[in-house]
């Protein structure tokens, strides 16, 4: 077990290539099995690296891209911003992402990424963090289930290749400031 200290920072476009490396590895690991292989195969790191480039350069304030770092290392990333409800924003905040690099699940890198972004969530006054998070994906429901979120009951389809993998979707309630 790593005891050395997590630091949490915000992401730089000097991070774009180590984030999609843990993105890309992220997806091909906790979602084989779940979404098609032959989608997860065509993955391609530097094309995903290019797209946060692209995110980066548009400079959108409301998101927040957070990384992880254990000695000079980026070994995990977490993004949230507005919850996207069609084209409606709420008070609500999403967490659209969080990702560890896969051999270092069970650490406390996606505990502490998730930390952080619920306390600037919270501190930014957001009544709730809501997620989604595949049906059948047992581990990361249970991580966040640990984390004091709850399945609300709201389901979306989501297709990859023409198979069906619903997502489910999570929600905590963030104390406010206001």
């Amino acid at each position: 077990m790593d005891d050395d200290r997590i630091r949490i920072r915000p992401m730089t476009s000097a991070d774009c290539d180590r984030v999609a490396e843990i993105r890309i590895g992220g997806w091909r690991s906790a979602y084989q099995g779940l979404i098609p292989q032959s989608y997860l195969d065509a993955l391609d790191v530097a094309q995903d690296a290019e797209r946060r480039r692209g995110y980066f350069a548009q400079g959108d304030a409301s998101v927040l891209d957070l990384v992880a770092e254990r000695d000079g290392e980026i070994v995990g990333w977490a993004c949230h911003g507005p919850y996207r409800d069609g084209e409606m924003r709420t008070e609500d905040v999403e967490l659209y992402a969080i990702y560890v690099d896969p051999g270092r699940y069970g650490t406390g890198i996606g505990h502490a990424l998730l930390q952080e972004s619920v306390r600037r969530c919270t501190a930014a006054g957001h009544p709730r963090m809501l997620l989604w998070v595949l049906k059948d994906n047992a581990r990361a429901r249970r991580f966040y289930e640990r984390a004091g979120c709850h399945a609300d009951g709201a389901e979306e389809p989501f297709e990859v290749e023409g198979v069906e993998v619903p997502e489910v979707r999570y929600a905590r309630e963030l104390l406010s400031h206001r």
